[in-house]
């Protein structure tokens, strides 16, 4: 982040230096209770398979926002890795302030309900996921926000890491529970997201039997479908409208894992580069959509970034839940399984694939949908 990792190839274009910013190893109400995991994913489909994007950025600085991580943190981090790799916490943002009020009422801050880990592996080839529920207890650890001191607790809820201490604790969590440290941050909310769907044309999906649900406004019946900003966001929102799902958010995380990789390629196919309004109006969506640390929040950053990730295909990203199990204290909630998510996070700390013993025993790509969307 605000020291770059070691490369050998110092020499080369502005793009490829921009990559070694990586590790070169490098109970709220229902309707607040709603994974935002494509909300993140949506910025990290645009940066990899947006590249050619990229070229029209310098017009749009004016729109990005930054969060000064590194200095938030200091030096309380994991250590920096030499390895090829890189590491980008992506959230989303349920703000119901201002025009995201329509999704509830605003309660004084903004959560994370759901956080992605992106592993992006050494050379820049694929890519590995791992979607943290929302409702995950965790330690989470001290926290610093406007200069007081954020007392940790030892049993919290993962998206009360953002609630109470911003990005920085959100970040500080993350590495407490991973010990890996994350080179970059991207927040998105559900306004940007729903603009960001519209401007792309919208999503091609596949449903094999009917989606209804009213509480999400969404009613698909089977068959093929374009989605438009207001039904992507209502079909990521869906947990109780998918025949076959066990009404959780487990299950909504494994529609979102299918409906980003569907937004990958609907980004690498959109033909932007031969519509140069459509390209214009992307590229200010985009980045009026997102929040990143200081280290990306420039249009040249992003687009070296997009360019060093743009050989990245939904084909080569492998996606996966935290382990986790059922709260030993609240049914209600889920904790992770500690000799499983260590394989996780040993395996991306040492740039490997996830195991598929890290999986074992876990409810976290259990939710019953998966099979319903495509």
């Amino acid at each position: 982040m605000a020291q770059s990792k070691g490369t050998a190839k110092t020499a080369e274009s502005r793009a490829h230096r921009i990559r070694a910013t990586g590790r070169r190893r490098k109970a709220p109400p229902r309707r607040r209770r709603i994974l935002t995991i494509t909300l993140c994913t949506l910025v990290s489909a645009v940066l990899l398979g947006g590249a050619g994007i990229g070229y029209v950025y310098f017009k749009l600085n004016g729109n990005l926002k930054g969060v000064d991580i590194n200095a938030a943190l200091g030096r309380d981090r994991p250590k920096n890795v030499d390895n090829g790799s890189m590491d980008i916490l992506v959230l989303g943002s349920d703000s119901r302030a201002g025009k995201n009020s329509e999704y509830g009422a605003d309660e004084g801050g903004a959560r994370s309900d759901t956080a992605m880990i992106m592993h992006v592996y050494e050379g820049h080839k694929k890519a590995g996921v791992v979607s943290i529920p929302r409702d995950t207890m965790i330690q989470r650890p001290d926290c610093t926000k406007d200069g007081k001191n954020l007392p940790g607790s030892q049993r919290a809820m993962f998206n009360t890491a953002y609630e109470v201490g911003g990005p920085a604790c959100a970040v500080k969590t993350v590495e407490s529970m991973s010990g890996i440290r994350m080179d970059h941050f991207v927040e998105v909310d559900f306004t940007g997201f729903k603009k960001l769907i519209d401007a792309l044309g919208g999503v091609d999906i596949t449903t094999s039997k009917a989606i209804n649900d009213n509480s999400s406004h969404l009613h698909l019946p089977p068959g093929k479908h374009t989605l438009d900003g207001e039904q992507a966001l209502g079909l990521v929102r869906t947990r109780h409208g998918v025949p076959g799902g066990d009404g959780s958010d487990l299950g909504r995380i494994q529609l979102q894992q299918t409906f980003v990789k569907a937004l990958m390629n609907q980004v690498k196919n959109v033909g932007i580069l031969t519509n140069p309004t459509k390209l214009y109006n992307i590229a200010d969506t985009a980045t009026k959509a997102i929040t990143t640390d200081t280290d990306l929040n420039s249009v040249g950053e992003l687009t070296g970034l997009a360019k060093s990730l743009g050989g990245i295909g939904s084909e080569n990203i492998h996606m996966v839940t935290l382990p986790v199990t059922t709260d030993r204290i609240n049914p209600d909630r889920v904790q992770p399984l500690t000799r499983q998510s260590a394989l996780v996070w040993d395996a991306l700390r040492q740039d490997k694939d996830i195991p598929a013993a890290a999986l074992k025993d876990s409810i976290g790509d259990k939710g019953g949908t998966s099979s319903y969307v495509k």
